[in-house]
């Protein structure tokens, strides 16, 4: 990229582009991570927050207003929108595995060329759990990913084939890093926007995974 950018640059930079692609009315769920700072750039009315511990209604917070029995799933302070409800774990995948969620916003360690991610575990490294990554997969009506397009070391996370064990067989519907965003079209990814200050010659090159444009 052009003009380097800090960690927590990059990863808003990647949650404002995301939040340009809902429309309501529409209920997303924001996964651990880089999706849970989408809520900072809502601007409709009737896009419905939803987390899996059990809030529809969730908000950016304020610091001075922050409530430490009120966390999403990743255990980071939200707010609650007016009439917003509250509900047991039970109740929220029943929505999750009911049809009842139209985007879930979801994190990845690798995505492979046809879409398929994996999200839950690193080879040798402990397993906290899949949490509700495999039950989104399968029940929400879109997937949108976010990741960085590299790993620490350099090399692709976008690659022709996962190595880590993968979430679902479900390919997602877009994937946003910080370098593009993918469409997934007919089991081939489609770049469709370049992110600032990326170029196509660097996509291509951080890009294992084959693509069109």
């Amino acid at each position: 990229m052009t003009t380097q950018m800090s960690k927590a640059e990059t990863q808003h930079m990647i949650a404002k582009r995301v939040a340009l692609e809902l429309q309501g009315p529409c209920t997303v769920n924001l996964g651990i991570g880089i999706p849970t700072l989408v809520a900072e750039y809502m601007t409709e009315d009737n896009i419905y927050l939803h987390t899996e511990n059990g809030l529809l209604g969730v908000t950016d917070v304020e610091e001075a207003d922050i409530d430490p029995n009120l966390v999403n799933a990743g255990k980071l302070p939200v707010g609650e929108a007016i009439g917003s409800s509250f509900f047991n774990s039970s109740d929220s995948f029943a929505m999750i595995r009911g049809g009842h969620v139209d985007v879930a916003i979801l994190g990845a360690l690798q995505v492979d060329e046809t879409g398929v991610i994996a999200n839950w575990a690193v080879p040798g490294k402990n397993i906290m759990g899949v949490g509700g990554a495999m039950d989104l997969l399968v029940g929400a009506k879109k997937v949108f990913v976010t990741m960085n397009h590299t790993s620490k070391d350099g090399s692709s996370k976008m690659l022709k084939e996962c190595t880590y064990p993968i979430t679902s067989t479900r390919q997602v519907d877009m994937i946003f890093t910080e370098l593009a965003v993918f469409n997934v079209e007919d089991g081939q990814l489609k770049l469709v926007d370049l992110m600032p200050g990326a170029t196509i010659e660097e996509v291509r090159e951080k890009t294992e995974a084959a693509f069109i444009e």
